[in-house]
């Protein structure tokens, strides 16, 4: 399979090359020639399978460079008892008739970033080998929380990489910053941006367009790629539990086969919903897909209204991980919709230029048809957390409390009975002081403290890699303008 970039069709590569450059040159993103459309038989086929064989039944036609040796080894490795704290990798528990939550945070780092971040290195050390002309690669990351850490703990003391990360210094909770500022490993770097999201991500984008640096690291034997899912490799195994849900639904006899199912997703980047798009496009049974943002809402009012404007103030939330504002992957899904890199190219170029861009001809009733999206503040965001937690014993955290409150929303307002799964993307012990609160006890302390006072309050254990954070080494510390990042990535890689 050979992909294409949304912002220019002639940059045709390898799956191996799309893997391994994370971003085409001219900015664009890379996306598969043509899409494949799973066999009639296949839910059926993928029923009976472990979660890693079904990763590698979806992802082997969109890997035409890796044998099919090589995925079922990653995946294997990727999914495995050690790595996860769960059998079934992403479970799928029942909150009420009707309704089922998707947990995608068992893996090491407590996240649904893990779902692709434990494969995504196997990904690329592979794809450097058949791409990389012997070269190294320096894996680049802006995260808003979640990303960082899964993107650390995948490329750990992987031979022949680096990874460096960017957060936003005030824009993650005490939590995720322990867990990234603690991270082990000669490889890695952490770096504190002075700024949001949207400035690390637009920084980091930048040096990836940056052709002089390309050049001065190709002579020293290094590549630069991607973790965040602007990098295919990152965005392919999400399609991956769309399909487990759908078959872990089927096997609790919860849904029948053929039966359409709804998927309401907490996003601020849009990747996360994007790969249910494309597992709908590919032959899953999806109804609609409904697009969960906190007050950063500037997807819900693209969704609604066809225009995207970033010219808005960032709002700080309590779930930081979509306090976002430049929806990376929309782009994607744009050029999905008109087919025309030149059209897509120029979307782009208004939304550098102008901060907005409207679209135009059929694709704003395209999206009103397949997507559904609302938003949710941080107020009714704690008011979900404490109302599911007493009315159905469940704990969770506020993304996934942003994504049950806009589901509401969505009922209320359509009447749509469909059979629905709500993502849950991060455990609940990532925001012990939001969680605390929403359960009406004010956090007597601060930091890992809290992770001890919400394991009394609500009856849960946090997981083991949480846990460990009260004793964890502090590595990096200090923090940076965005105007210093290339330096500070050329510096990191010299070290």
């Amino acid at each position: 399979m050979h992909y294409i970039s949304t912002r220019d069709k002639s940059a045709q590569v390898s799956s191996a090359g799309a893997i391994a450059m994370g971003l085409s040159r001219e900015g664009g993103l890379f996306v598969p020639a043509a899409l494949p459309v799973l066999p009639k038989n296949a839910i059926e086929e993928l029923a009976g399978m472990s979660y890693p064989q079904r990763a590698v039944y979806i992802m082997r036609p969109f890997l035409s460079d890796y044998s099919v040796g090589e995925i079922a080894d990653f995946a294997a490795r990727a999914y495995g008892p050690s790595a996860f704290d769960d059998p079934n990798i992403a479970p799928v528990r029942e909150l009420r008739e009707g309704v089922s939550v998707l947990e995608l945070w068992h893996g090491p780092t407590c996240a649904f970033k893990d779902m692709a971040l434990q494969i995504l290195p196997r990904l690329v050390t592979s794809a450097m080998a058949k791409y990389g002309a012997g070269k190294q690669v320096c894996v680049l990351t802006a995260t808003s929380g979640d990303t960082g850490k899964a993107a650390l703990e995948g490329f750990a003391g992987v031979e022949g990489t680096k990874v460096a990360v960017f957060y936003p210094e005030q824009g993650v909770s005490e939590i995720q910053r322990l867990q990234m500022v603690t991270q082990r490993g000669g490889n890695a770097g952490v770096f504190a941006l002075r700024g949001n999201f949207d400035d690390a991500q637009s920084a980091v984008k930048a040096i990836f367009s940056d052709e002089s640096l390309r050049q001065e690291l190709s002579a020293r034997g290094w590549i630069l790629s991607s973790a965040n899912s602007i990098n295919w490799g990152r965005l392919l195994p999400q399609i991956v539990y769309y399909f487990s849900a759908y078959c872990d639904l089927l096997a609790a006899r919860r849904i029948v086969p053929g039966e359409r199912v709804n998927f309401c997703v907490p996003t601020g980047n849009f990747g996360d919903i994007l790969a249910g798009w494309y597992a709908k496009r590919m032959g899953l049974p999806v109804g609609r897909l409904i697009c969960a943002s906190n007050s950063n809402n500037v997807l819900t009012d693209f969704i609604n209204s066809g225009v995207y404007d970033r010219n808005r103030p960032l709002r700080k939330t309590i779930s930081p991980s979509m306090d976002i504002l430049v929806s990376s992957n929309l782009e994607r899904l744009i050029f999905d919709l008109t087919g025309d890199h030149r059209e897509t190219a120029g979307y782009m170029r208004e939304l550098a230029e102008r901060g907005r861009y409207e679209v135009r001809g059929g694709i704003k009733s395209r999206i009103a048809r397949e997507f559904w999206a609302d938003f949710c503040g941080d107020g009714e965001t704690m008011d979900v957390i404490g109302r599911v937690h007493r009315d159905f014993g469940y704990l969770m955290d506020p993304h996934t409390a942003v994504a049950c409150g806009v589901f509401e929303k969505y009922a209320a307002a359509t009447g749509d009975g469909t059979y629905t799964v709500v993502l849950s993307t991060a455990s609940p012990y990532k925001f012990c002081g939001s969680v605390l609160t929403a359960l009406c006890h004010r956090p007597r302390d601060g930091g890992v403290e809290l992770i001890g006072e919400l394991e009394r309050v609500s009856g849960t254990r946090a997981p083991a890699s949480i846990a460990a954070l009260a004793t964890a080494v502090l590595r990096f510390t200090g923090s940076f303008d965005k105007s210093e990042l290339r330096c500070v990535v050329r510096d990191f890689i010299s070290d």
